[in-house]
């Protein structure tokens, strides 16, 4: 098994974390990085990885720095299942909502 870290490591938001196993991949969160213009300017970069070829993804929680870049992992040819708990997937659309109306009012 093969884990990368593409967020929150020596930082608090931007959870993304790569799991390649027998010849699956599969993405654990996919969050917003969030605190400076430095940090949230992360959000505009692409993926260290190829969102088309993930088999899968797994959110553990609804909070934005966890789900927040799920909406550009599609943009960019995600075509899998997300995976989540009932509760979650609740939260997490009420959550990507806010989140694109807060954007579009910044813009």
């Amino acid at each position: 098994m093969r884990v990368s870290f593409f967020g929150a490591s020596r930082e608090v938001t931007g959870a993304n974390f790569l799991l390649e196993t027998a010849g699956k991949k599969l993405l654990l969160d996919c969050g917003i990085f969030q605190g400076s213009r430095e940090a949230e300017s992360l959000n505009y970069d692409k993926f260290f990885f190829d969102p088309k070829y993930l088999d899968f993804v797994i959110v553990g929680h609804a909070h934005l720095d966890h789900t927040g870049r799920l909406p550009k992992l599609v943009k960019e040819g995600f075509s899998g299942k997300i995976f989540a708990t009932a509760p979650t997937k609740e939260l997490a659309e009420l959550v990507l909502e806010d989140n694109y109306k807060l954007m579009n009012a910044k813009g």
